[in-house]
């Protein structure tokens, strides 16, 4: 009997609301999924079918990796961590690394979060969130009679809150930082000084916001090619400005960048477009420690970023609610695991739309809300026979409640310390404003605010009074850095950006190692789909589904629509049985894991 046969004699026989499988064909189906191929070519019944959106080769190293979006920033930190630095430090360089060579997502003018987990085993999340400018209120993006004045929050001046990122950097460094703030710096300095030389994606990211530049940065050049030609793979983009802001950083800290020279070319700025950033908003800006958000699936220990992340909340209700079903016997990507994981989606975003917020204004249900009793309740309306409907399905009740463009690095260094850093600007170059004379994009943040509750922001979230904008508060975001513990040692780090896709591609990355035996990079690799309560549709990449799931899910109501876009850039670092480092960089883009 070949092994085709065997295969399909011996595979877990589905029906709409059970499945089993023999150890026979899980054997046979672990091994096809270390050897590329998996449960997938079985469903297809196709010898050319793969899971994968490309196939990348894993990247393995005994003294330390990282994992991020552009192969000059994941060197830089290498070069960290072999000159005695620690994560963090690695960290920090590789942050200002990307601010330099990927300007759309990498920044000084944006925010972020920190997830930590140290080598003895003690966690911290810093949450350095941009904030509302003090001036902000919660109609600011409203006309007279009550719209949304489309584009108003996400290009141009007034859609920037206030920076959080390099106040974040200075503050992690200051508490854990090994190596010296004037080190760690430098190797930006240098790119920004010397050019960095342009990847095809890069090059191909400048020439697409051309027109935007010149409309929203009259009268500069920044960016754009001095003979006016659009840009190539392998040119050298040389940034002065961003050189000298970067000096000012490293001489004097934090105050290099809220004080003195450089405060007043951001506020200069924000005067030219009407911004309403002030020197009070600079002075006032503090990164914030804040308790991480710490549980288990199954025998694995999640950690996760809190509020106003919504990731550790979303990423920890998915698990929990996905938990008491055999996705590893049911098959990656099954019509029945598939189908589990959409309906978790959709009831998680829609209590996402419902209760999340800054938590220094408002009283996120955390505890309430990951509960088991609640989780349970939340499945009563789930049915196998067909799809849920999102209309009916509200963000959860609490009993006594009072009422993409991002980018992703992983670091682990020698001695076992962890860092998974997820840091944005928002969209793709944020609100395409450069900072004249200091030569760095700002964000626009002001759009992950709820502008009108129940009005979509630019990725489709739903948002309620929960996520209004208020003076000094943080907006909501999706960012869903994660590390992921297995018997009190360190097992895995993971993130990415894409917007509201972030939380079900961490999700999916997740499952795809702890339940499908993918390796990290596989696991990478792997097609991925996408639910977010509303607009009630599943997207997904061309590929991950087989046509017999298709029309399984079509059958019960699903309504699945295929994109051309991809889903997540993930960049990820597994532990491996024997110690070594496993970086997992997403084949979809730039990203590089570079190990030692």
């Amino acid at each position: 009997m070949n092994t085709k046969k065997l295969l399909f004699i011996t595979f877990s026989v589905c029906s709409l609301y059970s499945c089993t499988t023999s150890k026979v064909s899980q054997s046979i189906s672990d091994k096809k999924v270390k050897e590329g191929q998996g449960f997938y070519q079985f469903l297809t019944d196709d010898p050319n079918a793969s899971p994968f959106f490309a196939k990348k080769e894993s990247v393995y190293g005994t003294n330390g990796m990282v994992a991020a979006t552009h192969p000059i920033a994941s060197n830089v930190g290498v070069d960290i961590l072999k000159a005695g630095g620690n994560a963090i430090d690695a960290a920090v360089a590789v942050n200002f690394a990307l601010a330099v060579c990927h300007p759309a997502a990498g920044n000084i003018g944006g925010g972020g979060f920190l997830v930590y987990r140290d080598k003895k085993g003690e966690n911290y999340t810093l949450d350095y969130r941009e904030k509302a400018p003090e001036t902000a209120s919660r109609d600011m993006y409203l006309d007279a009679q009550g719209n949304v004045i489309q584009g108003l929050s996400f290009v141009g001046h007034l859609a920037s809150g206030v920076p959080g990122t390099v106040d974040g950097m200075v503050e992690m460094h200051k508490k854990f930082g090994k190596l010296s703030w004037e080190k760690v710096l430098q190797p930006a300095i240098d790119l920004a000084g010397n050019g960095v030389k342009l990847t095809a994606r890069e090059a191909r990211g400048m020439n697409r916001i051309k027109d935007d530049l010149l409309k929203y940065n009259p009268g500069k050049r920044y960016f754009l090619k001095s003979d006016n030609t659009e840009w190539q793979e392998g040119d050298i983009m040389i940034q002065k400005d961003l050189a000298k802001t970067l000096q000012r950083i490293q001489e004097k800290g934090r105050a290099g960048f809220y004080e003195g020279e450089n405060a007043r070319l951001l506020l200069e700025e924000m005067s030219r477009g009407k911004g309403i950033i002030t020197q009070k908003d600079l002075d006032n800006y503090k990164a914030q420690w804040r308790k991480p958000l710490v549980d288990n699936y199954k025998n694995y220990k999640v950690i996760g970023m809190p509020p106003p992340s919504s990731g550790g909340v979303a990423l920890i209700q998915l698990l929990k609610l996905v938990e008491p079903y055999p996705l590893s016997k049911w098959g990656w990507h099954s019509d029945s695991a598939t189908q589990v994981m959409i309906e978790a989606e959709r009831r998680v975003y829609a209590d996402r739309a419902k209760w999340l917020g800054d938590p220094d204004f408002v009283k996120v249900p955390v505890g309430e809300i990951t509960n088991k009793n609640y989780l349970e309740n939340r499945w009563k309306n789930f049915s196998f026979a067909k799809a849920s409907d999102s209309k009916e399905i509200a963000g959860g009740a609490v009993p006594g409640y009072e009422s993409t463009e991002t980018t992703h690095f992983s670091v682990v260094d020698k001695e076992g310390n962890a860092v998974a850093i997820t840091t944005t600007l928002n969209n793709s170059y944020g609100n395409r404003v450069v900072v004249d004379g200091a030569g760095f994009f700002m964000n626009d943040e002001m759009d992950d605010f709820s502008v009108k509750p129940g009005v979509p922001n630019a990725y489709g979230l739903i948002g309620t009074e929960a996520n209004s904008i208020r003076p000094n508060k943080r907006m909501l975001s999706s960012m869903t850095p994660t590390i992921i513990e297995k018997d009190g040692k360190l097992l895995m780090v993971v993130g990415t950006p894409g917007g509201s896709t972030i939380i079900t591609s961490v999700f999916q990355v997740i499952i795809n190692v702890l339940e499908h035996n993918m390796t990290m990079q596989q696991s990478v690799d792997a097609l991925r789909f996408h639910h977010q309560w509303l607009p009630d549709r599943t997207v997904f990449e061309q590929g991950a589904f087989t046509e017999k799931t298709i029309k399984k899910l079509q059958e019960r109501g699903y309504n699945l629509e295929m994109q051309k876009n991809t889903i997540g850039r993930m960049d990820c670092i597994l532990v491996l049985p024997n110690g070594k480092l496993e970086g997992g960089a997403d084949v979809r883009s730039d990203d590089t894991a570079v190990g030692f």
